[in-house]
């Protein structure tokens, strides 16, 4: 059975040719000519008229690497997988609507007709060790400065939400939303797809700023149109959701959120007649209603996206000081640093198997819920993306728990694919994104080698990474068209390129 999640009809507009496939089709059915491994893996990119993006340099890129790559479907996987979102999910490109020169782009999240915040800033990281800085329409950069500005547009209209239609400015036409129930702040459906609140959205925002400015050092684009105004939003918007549930006089606090829908999943709304778990004052940490798998939390201090937005907001900080604004950049690097020492205060707990961890979610009372999901930001993902160093301890104790089916109830093992999964897709279905992240994190061989076997044996023949498969099934998956997945994947590929080039010259048949 492959389940897809709020499947819609996709049709490119003004980017690809009316006759070009509906990639949600083609994605899913094999296509000549095939790889000459084991696996015989479809060809998966659309032809050069029907991509929505070209660029030479990510070409140049891939052909270089494919070069390097010995294993015949390892070499197919990453020819299909790293070049996909710009091959099927930039849906737009343009200039806002007030005449002025600010660049928009709608990036879709693949087979779902919406632009997630923290997708489509995953999406474009896959390229930024490509990124150089360009005033061209046609180079990454403006793709990257599309992506900013758009998402400047959606935190500053509904700051709470996290996936959005096209602007008005495409002509393209909102698509339906799930039901999104009782929801406070309310919201335009007309520009909203759904509205979760999730602390990893925003932080999101501040990570396709960092990664913009560190490959280009283009200062000046964040001193035009609502950057400074959107990081003042988010601020504001967080210290909000540092509100505990009582006041110091026992009475319940007024949410600045809640979520409530009638739904037969229990993850797809929030306890308590949409306020959540209850969590205690003064941790210093930051609420989190849904997780980045658009799961609702247990615990609303979800301590990766605290991770996350301490990380990046970090960074973030450097640009505004670069603005000469002293004042909000103190007040982000201030953030930044009372965040960690929340974590390390509130976030770090004692195993019974691995000694001290970080939880996956707290409520400043000492409850804590120990596991890990596939989805980033995850405990696995810490270091990656630069929260702590990956040979820190305790960052290392809570590797072996996630890794482990007995430390982390989501942990899914089978003859097809071992690997954390999560309550999105239920037990049973492990996450290749996950084993790609594995891999990013680990210095040690064998391990990348195991990983890089298992996904290549999970794609069903159709060369592509899936949101999540059957452990003891790969005819048995969800999504095949994930566009962050596939970008993920490539840019693995490109780092063990530099780190650990000698794995890119084995056989994996």
């Amino acid at each position: 059975m492959h389940v897809l999640f709020f499947p819609v009809i996709i049709t490119f507009i003004c980017i690809v040719h009316a006759q070009c496939p509906d990639y949600a089709d083609y994605s899913a059915l094999h296509h000549a000519p095939f790889s000459d491994g084991r696996y015989n893996l479809s060809s998966q990119r659309p032809s050069p008229a029907c991509r929505t993006f070209n660029s030479t340099i990510v070409e140049t890129t891939i052909n270089a690497t494919v070069a390097d790559i010995a294993d015949p479907d390892l070499a197919r996987l990453f020819l299909n997988s790293f070049p996909n979102t710009l091959d099927t999910a930039i849906k737009w490109k343009g200039y806002a609507a007030n005449g002025s020169d600010e660049e928009l782009t709608f990036v879709i999240t693949g087979d779902i007709n919406a632009m997630w915040l923290r997708d489509s800033a995953n999406q474009m990281q896959s390229y930024q060790q490509l990124l150089t800085a360009s005033n061209s329409s046609d180079s990454l950069a403006s793709l990257y400065r599309g992506v900013i500005n758009l998402q400047s547009r959606y935190i500053l209209t509904s700051p709470y939400c996290n996936a959005f239609q096209p602007p008005a400015e495409s002509g393209i036409d909102p698509v339906s939303s799930p039901i999104n129930g009782n929801i406070y702040p309310t919201y335009d459906n007309s520009s909203v797809f759904e509205c979760k609140y999730e602390l990893d959205s925003v932080a999101a925002f501040l990570e396709i700023s960092s990664d913009y400015y560190t490959a280009t050092q283009d200062l000046a684009f964040f001193g035009k149109y609502n950057w400074v105004e959107t990081v003042e939003a988010i601020l504001s918007l967080t210290d909000a959701m540092k509100t505990p549930t009582f006041a110091a006089n026992g009475s319940v606090n007024p949410s600045p959120y809640s979520f409530q829908k009638m739904t037969l999943r229990g993850s797809e709304t929030l306890l308590n007649n949409g306020l959540g778990s209850p969590v205690n004052n003064n941790t210093g940490l930051i609420r989190s209603a849904f997780r980045p798998s658009d799961d609702s939390t247990i615990y609303q201090f979800f301590i990766p996206a605290n991770m996350m937005f301490s990380t990046y907001l970090s960074s973030a900080a450097d640009i505004m000081r670069g603005l000469g604004n002293t004042d909000l950049a103190d007040s982000m690097s201030s953030l930044s640093s009372s965040l960690r020492t929340a974590i390390d205060d509130y976030g770090i707990v004692s195993s019974r198997i691995n000694g001290d961890i970080y939880a996956y979610e707290v409520d400043g009372y000492g409850g804590a819920n120990i596991m890990d999901d596939a989805n980033i930001p995850s405990l696995l993902s810490a270091a990656f993306f630069g929260f702590v160093d990956v040979n820190d301890t305790v960052y290392q104790n809570t590797r072996k728990q996630v890794l482990s089916p007995q430390g982390n109830p989501y942990f899914n093992f089978g003859t097809v694919l071992s690997s954390v999964g999560g309550p999105h897709d239920g037990p049973g279905y492990a996450w290749p994104m996950a084993s790609i992240v594995r891999i990013l994190t680990s210095s040690d061989d064998e391990e990348i080698t195991d990983q890089l076997r298992q996904i290549l044996s999970s794609t069903d023949g159709l060369g592509l990474i899936h949101e999540s498969i059957n452990t003891f099934d790969q005819s048995d998956w969800t999504r095949q068209w994930f566009s962050w997945a596939n970008g993920l994947f490539g840019q693995m590929i490109l780092d063990l390129k530099e780190r650990k080039p000698h794995i890119l010259q084995m056989g994996f048949q």
